[in-house]
């Protein structure tokens, strides 16, 4: 800091100021200057700093505010809610700049604070001190002033004595000559003079009374002359010790006074310009970085808004979320004379975009499913039979067998045995303490999966068999979700639910567990959509019922959310780390079931649409 201010003591100021008579009065006024001017500068600093503060804290609300507002008002998602959010967080950091600017100002003024109260009471004492000295040197002067006048009285009484004594001399003189005729003018001038000098000639005194009265002043003439010298001797040197130590100390203590004030001052000056170019370096880094891995600034995040491609992804899940669609049916099986789709142009942003959800043809229509026409030009021998559809290879059962083959093959929307079990445990089960995570007895729930895998249509879960312990049903159905050859969420998307769960926002991880549900195959979104919607009624009995939001994902995350298996490639890439990988997610399965359900009416639900 040698550099900001200039430090050191200068003798050549301390000598000229001992030259002045002035000087110590003057550093105290001096003093007295720079305090006021250390204390304006420490209420700048904290006015400052309490707008500082007051405009991040409310640059820091009103940012998380305006996120927390659009997670619940339902605007726009995609790029734009991208770069809305990336633009609200560099506005909190702006405020986190400004309010960490605002302790720093705080801390220098409360500094300039104390200092102003140290150098107060360090130039009072020296003030204290000063007057001090000064009052002993005034006593011992005024002292000095009293031995000298008692010195001067004594010595005029001396001389009037002397005086009279010489005046006696001259009458006895005088009357010798009168007496012989003879007068002179000399003595009489010498006794009016002598009368007139002490006034005090008694006519007729003993020439002895004089004489004693002179001795006796004479004495006192001595001893007052002693006292004087000493009063003098003592002034002397108390006038020394006070201009040639006391005051040399007094003034350098003044002047060391200034200077701390001064330099203080000064150095939280040089200190608050540098940490607010530092503050205004940091917002203008914070929205322009310097570097790429300090994320893009606020102008390229309001660039990266694509309104068209956001649309498109808008367009294709709002059709897929208000399915069924209300309008005529579009497609059906081939034997009720529905056509096969209309192959859709080549779309190069659909390349671009390959997680986009597909409108066009439902993914649970598998090409067994359509009509084989043949070409006309085949080998003349082939008869009639040939050149009509060949039928779908359908599998019996229920348990274990492929959700949209399920779906097909029942032309269903949604999976049978899902509407007959949740059905009947909303009928009996809605407050059935631990509805789900209480196991059923295994051998009425290995009898009532047989029952289901023969005759779904047939069974009757509504007979006391079955709701004497509902249990056994929920311990059905989360059976049959077990045995899919594929869980619910899928294989490939797996890996994509786990990242968005390790999302620390709520309001973003809540978006991208949306799309991710939004990219599931449509018979899969359609059986979580129904299944979301009955494990959300079973929570809202949770007072009863003693199962949470977080319960019911801690039973089924692991069992909508699996990894694939080891050494497959559903997900892009080989996994060959057995079971470590399962472990390591579990919580993350939990944390997306829990995050889907908790958002269940703002991911499947319409606002047009009853619940």
């Amino acid at each position: 800091m040698d550099e900001v201010v200039q430090t050191g003591f200068d003798e050549s100021i301390l000598r000229a100021l001992c030259d002045m008579d002035c000087g110590v009065p003057l550093l105290l006024d001096r003093i007295k200057q720079s305090m006021v001017s250390c204390r304006e500068a420490s209420a700048f600093f904290k006015k400052r700093a309490q707008l500082e503060d007051e405009y991040g804290r409310n640059m820091q609300k009103l940012a998380r505010t305006t996120t927390d507002v659009y997670a619940t008002n339902g605007g726009k998602a995609g790029s734009f809610v991208k770069a809305w959010q990336g633009a609200m967080k560099i506005h909190e950091a702006v405020a986190e700049n400004r309010i960490k600017f605002a302790q720093r100002l705080n801390e220098m003024s409360e500094e300039l604070n104390a200092l102003a109260k140290e150098v107060d009471k360090n130039r009072k004492q020296t003030k204290d001190l000063a007057i001090k000295y000064e009052r002993s040197l005034q006593d011992a002067e005024a002292t000095s002033d009293r031995a000298k006048a008692r010195y001067d009285a004594t010595g005029e009484e001396l001389e009037r004595i002397l005086i009279m004594k010489e005046g006696e001399s001259m009458k006895e003189t005088g009357v010798q000559q009168n007496r012989l005729g003879q007068s002179s003018n000399g003595g009489k001038r010498a006794i009016g003079k002598a009368v007139a000098k002490g006034g005090m000639l008694l006519m007729g005194r003993n020439p002895a009374n004089i004489q004693r009265q002179e001795e006796d002043v004479r004495a006192r003439l001595s001893t007052s002359s002693d006292t004087f010298r000493k009063a003098v001797l003592d002034v002397q040197h108390m006038r020394q010790e006070y201009f040639n130590f006391q005051l040399p100390r007094i003034l350098r203590s003044l002047k060391e006074c200034a200077d701390e004030i001064d330099l203080g001052t000064q150095y939280h000056l040089s200190r608050y310009s540098f940490l607010f170019e530092t503050t205004a370096l940091n917002d203008g880094v914070t929205l322009t970085p310097l570097g790429q891995d300090d994320g893009p600034g606020l102008k390229p995040l309001i660039e990266s808004i694509d309104n068209r491609a956001d649309f498109k992804v808008y367009m294709q899940n709002y059709a897929v979320v208000h399915a069924p669609h209300r309008g005529p049916r579009r497609e059906g099986p081939w034997q009720e004379g529905f056509l096969p789709p209309i192959a859709p142009l080549h779309d190069k942003s659909a390349e671009a975009s390959p997680n986009m959800r597909a409108i066009s043809t439902p993914h649970f229509i598998n090409d067994q499913a359509l009509p084989k026409i043949n070409d006309r030009n085949d080998r003349n021998d082939r008869n009639d039979r040939d050149r009509t559809p060949t039928a779908p290879i359908i599998r019996p059962g229920t348990f274990g067998v492929d959700l949209g083959e399920q779906m097909v093959r029942d032309a269903v929307e949604v999976p049978k045995v899902l509407v007959k079990c949740t059905a009947a445990i909303e009928k009996a089960g809605l407050d059935a303490q631990g509805i789900y995570r209480i196991s059923g007895t295994k051998s009425k729930v290995a009898k009532l999966k047989a029952t289901l895998d023969r005759d779904v249509d047939g069974t009757n879960l509504d007979a006391d068999e079955w709701t004497s312990d509902i249990n056994v049903v929920s311990s059905a159905l989360k059976l049959w979700l077990r045995e899919l050859p594929e869980p619910l969420l899928t294989f490939g998307l797996y890996q994509g639910f786990v990242d968005a769960a390790k999302i620390e926002n709520d309001r973003l991880r809540h978006i991208r567990l949306h799309e991710k549900v939004n990219e599931l195959p449509d018979p899969n979104y359609a059986t979580l959509k129904y299944l979301m919607g009955h494990l959300n009624l079973i929570a809202e009995r949770e007072s009863v019922n003693q199962m949470s939001v977080f319960n019911l994902a801690v039973v089924f995350g692991p069992t909508l959310l699996c990894p694939p298996p080891p050494g497959s490639i559903s997900t892009g890439q080989i996994s060959n780390d057995g079971d470590s990988q399962p472990l390591q997610d579990t919580s993350c399965q939990v944390k997306a079931i829990e995050t889907i359900l908790e958002h269940y009416k703002d991911i499947f639900i319409d606002e047009n649409e009853s619940t």
